[in-house]
């Protein structure tokens, strides 16, 4: 098991050295944006195909839309962001963060939905508006969200940090017994917080902040589906081709969710009690400053 923990630990040693010192963000990111390129086009003419009826038309078009999800997500973005710094440093399971990250690409589809619905239907915005608002008003927005989660989880593990440094100090100060719920037997109160209860500050208040965060920018693509389609006046196959966009997106934000639980569940191994408490909080506080980093770089130019 240890071998297996340091292997996982190099693995990803490895792949951030590769993504970040050698190029290969940006090597990535140019594959990712010309296999969206290419599925665009194709999902032009899968959408010609659908209206006039073709048969098999309606399945095609579906399947180029979760190709396109699974692109868009490959490249850089703000959802894998979040969903990652967030499996790193809160003590959340695999399948709760994985439940998240299906949620918030799903919400990120309807928030196109609503986007272009509205702008077609109700306020009747042409193409270069809807985009416009997508991405001048809603990608800052976005940002600016993520950018106060970072902040917060920041604030939160300093906060967890201080805590136990001041619990530290008083058991050196005064001899106190604990009992086996954490409580001092001489004066009746905790000193510090347990894991159980550690793990319980990620409610659904984190979970609503984070999906938030990421469903307030709508997918480019899923934006540019639905303006085809409503134009078409097939409408129903921009609505459902943006639903299973967001789930070919969620393939990859499950995986980097997988993948941020593995890592933190690694590097907390080697600590127990009070010192998996203070391991929690410095992750916390470092995942949240990177979070907030990068989050208001990526705002500023849009401001």
């Amino acid at each position: 098991m240890r071998f297996l923990r340091i292997g996982v630990v190099l693995a990803a040693a490895v792949v951030l050295l590769w993504l970040f010192g050698f190029g290969g963000m940006a090597d990535l990111s140019r594959w990712a944006n010309g296999q969206q390129r290419e599925t665009q086009n194709a999902l032009a003419q899968g959408l010609r195909a659908v209206r006039a009826g073709e048969a098999g038309a309606w399945a095609t078009l579906m399947g180029l839309c979760a190709a396109y999800g699974f692109f868009h997500a490959v490249g850089p973005g703000h959802g894998k962001l979040v969903i990652g710094g967030y499996g790193a440093a809160a003590r959340v399971t695999a399948w709760r963060l994985s439940g998240l990250a299906l949620a918030s690409s799903l919400a990120q589809a309807m928030a196109a939905i609503l986007l272009v619905g509205a702008g077609a239907l109700v306020l009747g915005w042409s193409r270069t508006q809807m985009t416009d608002a997508a991405d001048k008003i809603l990608a800052p927005a976005s940002y600016i969200a993520i950018a106060l989660v970072g902040a917060w989880l920041l604030i939160r593990g300093a906060r967890r940090a201080y805590s136990t440094v001041a619990v530290h100090s008083h058991d050196h100060a005064h001899a106190h017994s604990i009992d086996a719920d954490g409580n001092c037997e001489t004066c009746g109160h905790a000193h510090a917080p347990t894991v159980e209860q550690v793990e319980a500050v990620t409610s659904w208040r984190d979970a609503a902040a984070i999906v938030f965060s990421i469903a307030i920018r709508p997918c480019t693509g899923a934006v540019f589906l639905l303006i085809l389609c409503f134009a078409l006046g097939i409408p129903w196959a921009g609505i459902a081709g943006a639903l299973v966009m967001g789930l070919g997106t969620a393939s990859v934000t499950i995986l980097v969710a997988i993948a941020a639980v593995s890592a933190r569940t690694s590097v907390l191994s080697g600590f127990s009690g009070e010192g998996t408490v203070r391991a929690m909080a410095l992750i916390e506080v470092v995942a949240g400053g990177l979070i907030a980093l990068v989050a208001t770089a990526l705002a500023l130019p849009l401001l």
